[in-house]
Order: structure tokens, then sequence, then C-alpha cells
């Protein structure tokens, strides 16, 4: 008898910490990149860039040694802080590309009425990439609910593993139940479908922003 409870809330868990983070530190990430002017910045997101190319297949042997040699095997934080080491590459080049879209005006003004750049992120540029910050939200969520191999590789107690890592357990050597399997396949699904619904709008803007001029 699968119990799913923990796993339910293990996932949950991830999801509140995880995606917060990662839209805070590419929403400030990005708006760095894009209008602030950081020592080496192109050769920090040059970074980013590679970071994207990278296989994450080829991250986890090196990752299982570096959370063993931390102490955090069968935690949650081995969990946490790969992934949102993982998720900030694509957050930040998506924000970057945000921000460099906001209007010169709208900036220049806010800077001749004594706005610092806090200010005009807060009250300005960050009200006008909320289709963007909601899209890197949605695709947070989605790499972070579904996340199996992390959970599989990284959590030996399968109490502790998420939703997706846990329907490992359902398919046996010789046997499968898929009654189970398809159960849980259903809980996996429904959030993500539920969350689209409410947010697609914003996603879809995001995906259509750019694509008319004028």
């Amino acid at each position: 008898m699968a119990n799913i409870t923990p796993l339910l809330l293990n996932s949950c868990i991830l999801v509140i910490v995880v995606v917060p983070c990662v839209v805070i530190f590419c929403s400030l990430g990005g708006y760095a990149f894009a209008q602030l002017k950081v020592p080496c910045k192109g050769l920090i997101y040059v970074l980013f860039l590679v970071g994207l190319t990278i296989p994450f297949e080829t991250l986890v042997t090196p990752l299982y040694y570096e959370i063993s040699g931390m102490g955090l095997l069968n935690t949650r934080l081995a969990l946490i802080l790969p992934l949102i080491g993982l998720n900030i590459p694509f957050g930040i080049v998506w924000m970057r590309s945000c921000f460099e879209q906001m209007p010169r005006d709208l900036i220049e003004a806010a800077s001749i009425d004594g706005a610092g750049h806090l200010r005009t992120f807060r009250s300005i540029q960050l009200p006008l990439a909320l289709p963007a910050i909601s899209s890197l939200g949605i695709l947070t969520f989605l790499a972070t609910w579904n996340q199996f191999l992390l959970a599989v590789v990284l959590e030996n107690d399968p109490n502790k593993r998420t939703m997706a890592g846990a329907l490992q357990s359902f398919v046996g050597q010789y046997q499968t139940d898929v009654v189970l399997l398809n159960a849980g396949a259903l809980l996996i699904m429904a959030p993500t479908m539920i969350l689209f619904i409410f947010l697609q709008r914003y996603f879809i803007r995001a995906m259509l922003a750019g694509s008319v001029k004028g």
C-alpha cells in the first residue's frame, strides 16, 4: 500500500521553496545584466549561457558526491539547493531578454525624477515584466514538480522522494501496478494543468512578446 501523503508534501515543499527563490534571484539578476553596469558582465553572462548547454544528466554524479560530502543526502536540501542552481541559468537568460525590451523612456524618466535602481526596478520594470515572471514561475514549477532523476539519486528513503520519483516504485522487474502508476501520474499532472489554466494568459503574453513591432 503506497502512502502518497509524504510524497505530495515533499513535492509541495520543493515547489514552495524553489520557485520563489528562482523567480526572485533571476528577476534581480536579469535586471542587473540588462540595465546595470556590472564589472565583467559579458563574461558572467556567457558562463550562464554555457551552463545551458551542459546536459543535466552529466551533472548528477558530481552533484551526488558534492551533496554527500556536505552531509545532506536524504534531506530536503539535497533537492532544494541543486534545483535552484540548475534553474537559475535559464531564468537569468529569460529575464535579461525581458528587461532589455523595456522602454528606455520610462527608465530615463524615473532617473530624472530621482528614482534609484531599486525603486525603478520595483515600481516600473517589475510590473511590466509580470508576464515573463509568471512564465518563468510556470516553467520552474514544471521542472521542480516533475523532477525524477535527482529525487531517485539523492533520496534513498522512498518516503523522502517526490511524487515523480515515487513512480519508479510502482514498476517492478516482473510486474507493474498499472492502477497505482496511472493514479500517481494523474496526481502529478493535475496541479500542472490547474496552474496553467489560471496563468495561461501571462504565459501566452510572454511567448508573444516581441513578435509584433510598431
